[in-house]
């Protein structure tokens, strides 16, 4: 758990990182963060200033960013990249949505539809891909749900 005495150590000695997520269509967010968790191919991690080089693999979830004055911003993500090197980070995400532009009736219609395919699905392929839709539905859903008292993503 983070301390505000963490949070002011990071904001008054720099210590912060450059950060740029990027879709397909458009950058979802550009600014300074003192951390980032996002959901990793091999489980969820964090970096923080000073981080080691790396390019990870984003699975389906949420992507947290701590602010320098402690505020979170939560991006729903369907997957992509993650790169850091030298106190930048670039998030090449397949989709990355923001928190508050979640529209929470329209994920929970999504998620329906999700299921009725995956009822409905007779080929594996069908199912693969009922499956994948049906999670990205609910991960929406969850962080649409859980936005309140976040403030607005850019």
């Amino acid at each position: 758990m983070e301390s505000n005495t963490d949070i002011s150590a990071a904001r008054s000695e720099g210590r912060t990182l450059t950060l740029d997520i990027v879709a397909p269509d458009k950058r979802v967010f550009q600014g300074i963060v003192a951390r980032i968790r996002a959901p990793g191919a091999a489980g969820g991690f964090e970096v923080r200033y000073n981080h080691a080089p790396m390019i990870a693999t984003l699975e389906v979830g949420p992507i947290i960013l701590t602010l320098p004055d402690a505020q979170k911003l939560t991006f729903a993500t369907s997957g992509g990249f993650l790169e850091i090197i030298g106190n930048v980070g670039t998030v090449l995400a397949e989709t990355a949505e923001p928190a508050s532009h979640i529209d929470v009736d329209r994920a929970r219609a999504a998620e329906q539809r999700a299921l009725e395919r995956l009822r409905a699905a007779d080929m594996s392929l069908d199912r693969v891909r009922a499956e994948r839709a049906l999670e990205r539905a609910r991960n929406r859903l969850r962080i649409g749900m859980a936005r309140v008292g976040e403030r607005a993503g850019s």
